[in-house]
């Protein structure tokens, strides 16, 4: 039995997602974040990163979000969402699997993470505000403009990443997608914008969500 370790508003989302599209039986693991929103210290009796998502099926333990899309595509997929080997689609699938958490998760991050210095005790809320601005302004979102334009060409002309059935590319792209969307960065990018609307209508989505509550 696959047990997912699933921690609140977390990427495991995406691997949620997956099972509840493969109709595989799973069980999943509930965990809260700490006051200052890191996973708690108990993941680590999981996995010693401590980071979540992390699976468990019978004697194997599986961390990196990449990997276990891969695992349980290659594992319980009967050849879903996985493109011919040497096809174009494969070639597309491994990139998008890549640049997901390589290229554009990276630059949502940082997007986060200065949000947050940006709520430093009022006494010193000025000067964070200030640094953050300008890190934003010289780097964060020049960068983050660049990956949606290239991502909102790429989904011009197709209904999914690799053409018109999903692959592993889409478990993988919907995280920092849904994050950009978050922060008000995917306003001016239709096609963007469609695709989250046709990821979030799926029932298996709307199931993970339910289930990851």
């Amino acid at each position: 039995m696959i047990t997912l370790h699933h921690l609140e508003e977390s990427r495991s989302t995406r691997t949620l997602w997956l099972l509840e599209e493969l109709g595989v039986k799973y069980e999943i693991k509930h965990y809260k974040r700490t006051k200052v929103g890191l996973a708690p210290p108990e993941l680590k009796a999981v996995h010693p990163l401590g980071k979540s998502p992390v699976i468990t099926d019978g004697d194997l333990t599986i961390a990196e979000s990449g990997a276990i899309t891969e695992y349980l595509i290659d594992t319980y997929g009967k050849g879903l969402f996985k493109p011919l080997p040497g096809s174009p689609e494969a070639m597309c699938n491994t990139y998008w699997m890549h640049y997901a958490e390589g290229s554009l998760m990276p630059f949502m991050l940082l997007t986060i993470i200065f949000n947050r210095v940006e709520q430093a005790p009022w006494l010193v809320r000025p000067i964070t505000k200030g640094i953050s601005g300008q890190v934003k302004k010289a780097f964060i979102n020049p960068n983050i403009k660049t990956h949606l334009g290239f991502v909102e060409s790429e989904l011009a002309d197709r209904e999914w990443f690799c053409g018109d059935t999903l692959t592993g590319a889409d478990f993988q792209m919907v995280i920092p997608l849904n994050a950009a969307k978050t922060n008000g960065f995917t306003r001016a990018h239709p096609n963007i914008e469609a695709y989250l609307a046709r990821v979030h209508a799926r029932p298996a989505y709307k199931a993970a969500l339910q289930r990851g509550a």
